[in-house]
């Protein structure tokens, strides 16, 4: 009996289940938005757009990037002239969409937005909404964005992309401290030419000079019941078309407009 089960040892070794492989973070899996009725047209319409024409520039993101097809008066929400200043005739396309954080951008990555189509360039700036009711922390927000710049390079391979730093706000001390550990992991892992075709820019000077927020450059405290510092207002947005304008006109290939 004995010398059956020393046999059987061996046997018993090999049949021991393998150690799953650990499973991304919420925020680098793809989540659907397509239950949300104007979430899902959008996207039906971003598609046609982008079948439409060759599109040579793409703008992807969140709220923030949809601002651009906002038009005034107000003059803080005209966003209009400043998109057709930078961005009229390089067949460029938004797809920013309100409230997406990186597994919503990653879903719309996968399902069309970048299928049959061969852009020069794109300026991504995603992450605001992981810091949002999602309390996504410094890991996995650069776990999620690292997955949508994986999955931009895998299908447009050629495509270079600008990838822009999340975006300083007044949504608390923890928002404050994780989106300063964020742009630092972007700076580490993009920001010197480690990655070919994908360039880092951090752009927090722009709004909050010295390390201070200025909420002039936002227009929530505008809105009516006035919401925390988010959103840059159309003057703070031509300020950032104009700081990164000379990274897109190489992305571009063509001269920068002043």
């Amino acid at each position: 009996m004995k010398r059956r089960l020393l046999l059987a040892a061996p046997f018993l070794v090999s049949a021991a289940p393998r150690p799953s492989a650990p499973r991304a973070p919420l925020a680098a899996t793809p989540i659907s938005r397509m239950d949300t009725r104007w979430w899902a047209q959008r996207h039906a319409a971003k598609l046609k757009e982008l079948r439409a024409a060759p599109p040579g520039l793409l703008w992807i993101g969140d709220s923030i990037t949809q601002d651009w097809e906002k038009s005034g008066p107000p003059a803080w929400q005209d966003f209009q002239p400043i998109w057709r200043h930078f961005y009229g005739g390089r067949q460029a396309v938004n797809l920013g969409f309100k409230g997406d954080a990186t597994s919503h951008l990653l879903w719309r990555l996968r399902n069309g937005q970048l299928d049959g189509i061969a852009p020069k360039g794109a300026v991504l700036l995603i992450g605001a909404n992981n810091l949002g009711r999602l309390r996504w922390g410094v890991a996995e927000t650069l776990a999620g964005i690292e997955a949508c710049i994986a999955e931009m390079r895998r299908r447009t391979p050629a495509m270079r992309v600008l990838v822009l730093s999340v975006l300083p706000s007044d949504r608390g001390d923890w928002t404050a401290e994780t989106t300063r550990g964020i742009n630092q992991g972007l700076a580490q892992r993009f920001g010197a030419g480690q990655v070919s075709t994908i360039t880092f820019m951090d752009v927090t000077q722009l709004f909050a000079p010295r390390g201070v927020l200025d909420h002039a450059q936002f227009y929530d405290r505008q809105l009516r019941p006035p919401e925390p510092s988010l959103h840059p207002t159309a003057t703070a947005h031509a300020r950032l078309a104009a700081l990164i304008e000379p990274r897109v006109a190489a992305m571009l290939g063509d001269r920068p407009r002043s």
